[in-house]
């Protein structure tokens, strides 16, 4: 990592470099945000799988979205959440 900085003169060069570097591009962004949208979209509960392992996946997906700027509703999630159990 210092060798990706060590060329900066400032602590303001030093910290677009390194949000550069963790964020990415628009582009790059633009791409993590599909994916994790893919996985909010597709996620299911798991045969086997109980109720604790379930919400621990789904939180990180959840995470995940914030982190980049996308955020539901607790009302968006707990439809989630219900539509994403298994009918039994």
């Amino acid at each position: 990592m210092f060798s990706k900085i060590k060329t900066c003169a400032t602590a303001k060069e030093i910290w677009e470099k390194l949000t550069q570097i963790c964020e990415g591009n628009d582009e790059t962004k633009e791409n993590k945000l599909t994916v994790a949208q893919l996985k909010y979209e597709s996620i299911n509960m798991r045969e086997g799988e109980t109720m604790a392992e379930f919400d621990e996946r789904f939180s990180a997906v959840v995470i995940e979205l914030t982190s980049i700027g996308k955020e539901y509703s607790n009302r968006e999630l707990a439809l989630k959440v219900m539509r994403a159990l298994p009918r039994e």
